[in-house]
């Protein structure tokens, strides 16, 4: 049902003086936080650290178990979320935690060293093992995407739009808002009637359907997930959109045909940096000689790049294997080496993010016992708990970004309407 596997516990016989060890390592590492406050209780009572009366996030943490010391001694901020799986630890704010830490980047830089550094390599060997190739792709996307459809209705909008919203005045509903993102890139790309749209990463079909809806044209959308591609297709049959809509599935580079304009929303992240050439190849070719093409992704700041590719976090172990971030630089030096495509409009939206999974991760509380209802057991509910938090908290301090990125074929000379 999900690939959540937990760390295994600590022995009983293990030494307290190892106890005291690990928890003096944390210790000394986390005392190098300079904005914000962290207060920490556990069975020797409190630990300030930080400036509690000061700007930035505050938080407090409980520590039910030591093997939280542990694991973040030797498995660093993987090991932190591992934690929170486990049950070792717990908060009043978890997004406060995950903001405090970036916000201080050198100490969850530290977190990373000494003793963590040992698991890095069982870590990367684990992702090297689940490439993006065809099958690799089907299956890091299955992991993630075929949990079940009902598991996603519990905290998405009834768009069951699962990227980031558009939030254009602070009383819109996360309807509203996903509404607002499609209309959006549908009005970047200048939908009519005589286009023909490719869609790569149908979601749940939310964008085909307000697409030929709304702006009468065809849609063409493939996706790799089974789970998704059925209830896409049955959304389409039941909007009456059958005559517009057709829903593949099928990897993005076995496509084939000539088309208009081209949408990809937050499915360059299943993309992998291996094959992001691959990837842009495929889309140039699909476009016509006078094309669009619409790419919203999730992206790192570009001095990160380099230093993410080479490690794995939490999400990359526990929530999207085989998933990369890639930054704007990448981006544009890839579509620059293989492509004939040229920027035409670049927007980042990243604030709206940290709304949008606010939303998502009230909906996911707000519906809990309905997620155990379906099967999960408490240690995959903690684990969502963890990754909707440690993605708001990141969108929230600007770690990460989202950004639209408009690009043109060479024979395209229409007027952009933003």
């Amino acid at each position: 049902m999900n690939h959540t596997v937990l760390p295994e516990p600590r022995s009983p016989a293990t030494p307290a003086l190892v106890d005291r060890l690990l928890r003096h390592a944390v210790f000394g590492r986390i005392r190098g936080l300079a904005r914000g406050g962290l207060t920490v209780l556990d069975h020797a009572g409190r630990h300030v650290f930080g400036d509690p009366d000061g700007e930035g996030p505050h938080a407090t943490v409980r520590v039910h178990d030591p093997r939280l010391y542990t694991l973040v001694a030797l498995r660093g901020t993987v090991g932190v979320g591992e934690a929170y799986m486990a049950g070792y630890w717990s908060t009043d704010d978890l997004v406060a935690v995950v903001r405090l830490f970036v916000l201080n980047k050198a100490v969850l830089d530290g977190l990373e060293r000494g003793l963590a550094r040992v698991a890095l390599p069982a870590l990367k060997a684990w992702h090297a093992l689940r490439p993006n190739s065809r099958d690799g792709a089907r299956a890091n996307v299955a992991a993630h995407y075929d949990l079940g459809n009902d598991f996603y209705r519990l905290f998405l909008d009834e768009t069951m739009m699962y990227s980031c919203a558009v939030f254009e005045h602070p009383q819109m509903t996360l309807a509203e808002a996903s509404t607002a993102k499609n209309e959006r890139i549908c009005r970047k790309l200048a939908l009519t009637p005589a286009d023909h749209v490719l869609e790569i990463g149908s979601g749940w079909g939310g964008f085909a359907l307000h697409a030929a809806a709304r702006h009468g044209c065809r849609v063409t959308t493939t996706t790799i997930s089974r789970e998704q591609y059925a209830l896409a297709r049955e959304r389409v049959h039941a909007a009456g959109l059958d005559d517009r809509v057709t829903v593949l599935c099928e990897d993005y580079r076995d496509l084939r045909g000539r088309f208009d304009k081209l949408v990809s929303i937050e499915m360059i992240e299943a993309v992998g940096h291996r094959y992001l050439d691959t990837y842009f190849r495929a889309c140039s070719k699909l476009l016509a000689p006078d094309g669009l093409m619409l790419l919203q992704a999730i992206t790192i700041r570009d001095q990160e790049y380099e230093r993410a590719r080479r490690s794995v976090d939490f999400i990359q172990r526990y929530i999207f294997p085989g998933g990369f971030l890639p930054s704007v630089r990448a981006i544009a030096d890839t579509v620059a080496r293989v492509t004939d495509l040229r920027a035409l409009h670049l927007e980042d939206f990243g604030p709206h993010y940290a709304t949008t999974l606010r939303h998502w991760r009230g909906r996911f509380d707000a519906n809990i016992e309905r997620v155990r209802a379906l099967g999960f057991p408490d240690s995959f509910t903690r684990m969502w708990e963890f990754y909707l938090a440690y993605c708001e908290g990141g969108f929230a301090e600007r770690y990460i970004g989202v950004v639209q990125l408009l690009l043109g074929k060479p024979d395209n000379r229409r007027e952009l309407r933003l």
